[in-house]
């Protein structure tokens, strides 16, 4: 094989090979790491960062970032608690509802950011905060207990041996990478986020585009809500607390670029395993939290400089690939 084939290879399948290599180290530390039991509790603990992480992907390649998911997972998780204990509302209506009420927070955070021009970062900073804001407010800022348990389902039920949340999280993974390898609209996201100008230019309307990345993320999100309500039993106003830190590490790691137009699917969702892997990993070894925080922070930190690192490369590629002006005049004389 061709050193080119192999540094080829090692670059698309970066993610795989820190999953393999970092599986094996954790076995080495805590045999029970290599356990079935233990890969279905990864996988569980991974879906719900993946299914939000799925999101965050479109608003990525369109070129823009949602710190603002955290934040829905807390509504929705009070939202539903709520319609079922004190509002007198069906379960499953209220998981609707609040499926509902998180797409109508992604849009609103996309009209905003993409309307008012302002910062992707600071803008969903700022609909993070009131949205977390308003959970507090919803609930009295106490946690609502007593739901029924058949509500659950979505976060603690299994069909086999798999649990649902896994299920719900290959399925949306699968309907994402169709959307955008295979459809027009997932070219359209990846032209916006590339080339905006070149988008414009091609007759794609980049504006709505990108409010309907933050509007899939948000409908995303809830869906995530929906599941963390299930797993926590109850709803939580901090619920999605540091979640967005761990979907944009995820993310990143899995090859989406922060500069836009760049990220494959099945690589996000591999960096959300990994994530979850590293966090099962670490507890086995008996590693405190905040040591971890410290890792995953550098990890993150380590994947953004990579990121930019690759992304100044190619604009390097591209400019010395353009030909000179001299030349392009002695090519048509």
């Amino acid at each position: 094989m061709k050193k080119s084939s192999v540094m080829h290879f090692v670059k698309e399948y970066t993610v795989v090979i820190v999953m393999i290599l970092l599986g094996a180290v954790f076995t080495i530390g805590n045999p029970a790491f290599l356990t079935g039991n233990n890969f279905i509790t990864i996988l569980r603990q991974s879906s719900m960062t993946g299914v939000a992480g799925v999101g965050v992907m479109f608003v990525m390649i369109a070129g823009g970032i949602n710190l603002a998911v955290g934040s829905v997972i807390s509504i929705v998780t009070v939202l539903v608690a709520m319609c079922c204990v004190n509002w007198g509302i069906h379960w499953a209506i209220g998981m609707v509802l609040s499926v509902i009420a998180a797409t109508v927070c992604g849009w609103f955070t996309g009209f905003a950011i993409v309307k008012g021009k302002i910062a992707p970062m600071i803008g969903s900073l700022a609909v993070k905060t009131i949205l977390g804001g308003v959970a507090y407010i919803i609930c009295g800022g106490l946690p609502v207990y007593g739901i029924p348990q058949e509500s659950k389902y979505l976060g603690q039920g299994t069909i086999g041996f798999l649990p649902v949340p896994v299920i719900i999280f290959v399925i949306i993974g699968a309907i994402a990478a169709f959307v955008l390898n295979k459809t027009y609209l997932g070219r359209y996201f990846y032209a916006a986020g590339s080339n905006d100008e070149a988008a414009r230019l091609s007759g794609i309307n980049t504006t709505r585009i990108r409010i309907l990345a933050y509007t899939i993320s948000g409908l995303l999100a809830g869906i995530a809500g929906i599941m963390m309500y299930g797993r926590v039993g109850s709803g939580q106003p901090i619920a999605g607390n540091e979640v967005e830190m761990n979907v944009l590490t995820a993310v990143v790691i899995g090859g989406v670029s922060m500069a836009g137009g760049e990220g494959k699917v099945f690589k996000a969702c591999c960096g959300c395993v990994l994530i979850s892997m590293l966090t099962n990993g670490l507890t086995l070894m008996n590693i405190s939290e905040y040591t971890q925080m410290v890792i995953r922070g550098a990890i993150f930190l380590g994947a953004v400089l990579l990121d930019s690192y690759q992304h100044r490369a190619k604009q390097q590629k591209v400019v010395h690939a353009e030909p000179k002006s001299g030349q392009t005049e002695g090519a048509k004389a």
